[in-house]
């Protein structure tokens, strides 16, 4: 990457000339690979010859009338995908061969795995000193818990997200989708960007990262967090509403709920307004947002009553009439039917060899100068194995080879 000029205004993506090496599984890896991948690199996925990445089967549903799981094309676009058997030594060999040309390297084997390959970060570095090499666990590669496993759904627990989602009085709710999984993605994709600003400003060394799902949870409390540091009292489930402004929840209508914002005085007025009672703006107990606060136990039964009367279309468009902000709850076909969403690019589609035209989220991140795009569909198992060990002067007699050793 390093010297290499290249046109600032095509359409490659700001990674453009970026490799990176993603032996990664299942989400928060993929996830960064594919936000990588979304930026302009070369994603080289790396995966098992005998299934690949376990997302594959993660069925049902799978897109349509095709056998393509729909957990795994969800994840996995602007990659190429190269079956390598890791646990023989001719294909630990070929890895580290595309190591040694590589920028970056993801990962999310258990603690202490590549290095019993002798793939870890002080071996593959000797070779390639630039290497930015990325290792994604649960718990981290130090402290006590560094060998247990995990997923999602139990960081959501330990990490204390399910102590504040969900109803007042019912049961822990996990989030609607794995939260503490793409947050560690995201986390992971700052960390490599990072490292790999600091090598091209530095000496010209790489590093080596290392994130956990349960780091991630802790740093996603924020505010949770510090509430807990201010008051020594853990915040609690509250369903709809949030602890320190009043209202900011959802309300019960007619005939759905609509969510409501109100999180300044303006606003406060505005939403009274809204909804002709002008004598809650005059009224002393209401008069600030430490005022709604403390008497929410009153307030929020007289609004949860009279936004009762409106539909839900009716108390948006309302809402919305006095700029207060104002929504339906949408399912994924009202979001992606949005117009908004639409407008930016937020409904892509690519075409793929056995499933046709998927359909996918687009890209969040705009750049006016090299767009991030949606270019390539989700690679089939091991469909770029021969191109990209071609790329690294492999023949066709030593590609046999490796396939008949069961390396590839």
């Amino acid at each position: 990457m390093t010297g290499e000029a290249r046109d600032p205004t095509g359409d490659e993506g700001p990674l453009a000339g970026l490799t990176v090496l993603d032996t990664s599984r299942v989400l928060a890896g993929p996830f960064c690979g594919m936000q990588l991948g979304d930026l302009g690199a070369d994603v080289i996925k790396i995966e098992r010859p005998d299934g690949g990445d376990q997302t594959r089967r993660w069925t049902p549903p799978t897109y349509r009338d095709s056998d393509e799981a729909a957990y795994y094309l969800s994840i996995n676009r602007n990659k190429r995908s190269v079956t390598l058997n890791l646990a023989t030594e001719a294909g630990r060999e070929v890895f580290r061969t595309l190591a040694a040309d590589a920028d970056v390297l993801l990962h999310n084997y258990r603690v202490g795995k590549m290095a019993e390959w002798n793939l870890g970060y002080e071996d593959l570095c000797e070779r390639n000193p630039s290497l930015v090499y990325c290792h994604i666990t649960g718990y981290g590669e130090w402290g006590p818990d560094r060998d247990r496993p995990a997923y999602d759904l139990i960081i959501q627990g330990e990490g204390g997200m399910m102590s504040i989602t969900g109803e007042e009085d019912g049961a822990p709710v996990r989030v609607g989708v794995a939260i503490t999984d793409l947050a560690t993605g995201y986390y992971a994709t700052q960390a490599i960007l990072a490292a790999l600003f600091e090598r091209e400003f530095g000496d010209g060394t790489g590093q080596k990262l290392d994130l956990s799902l349960l780091d991630s949870a802790a740093a996603l409390n924020t505010y949770a967090a510090m509430f807990y540091f201010a008051t020594g009292d853990p915040p609690s489930r509250r369903g709809g509403k949030i602890r320190n402004i009043v209202p900011y929840q959802v309300f019960p209508t007619q005939d759905d709920y609509a969510v409501i914002a109100v999180p300044s005085e303006n606003l406060w007025s505005n939403f009274c307004e809204a909804l002709d009672r002008e004598d809650l703006f005059d009224d002393e107990r209401f008069a600030t947002n430490d005022d709604r606060v403390r008497n929410r136990d009153i307030l929020e039964p007289l609004l949860e009553e009279e936004i009762s009367d409106y539909t839900t279309e009716e108390i948006v468009e309302q809402m919305q009439a006095h700029d207060v902000p104002a929504t339906p709850i949408n399912d994924m076909e009202n979001v992606y039917d949005h117009p908004q969403v639409h407008a930016r690019g937020m409904r892509a589609s690519v075409d793929h060899p056995t499933a046709g035209e998927v359909e996918m989220p687009g890209v969040p991140m705009h750049f006016s100068q090299t767009p991030a795009s949606v270019r390539t569909h989700p690679p089939l198992l091991g469909e770029h194995t021969d191109e990209v060990l071609e790329e690294y002067g492999y023949d066709d007699i030593e590609i046999t080879r490796l396939k008949r050793n069961n390396a590839i």
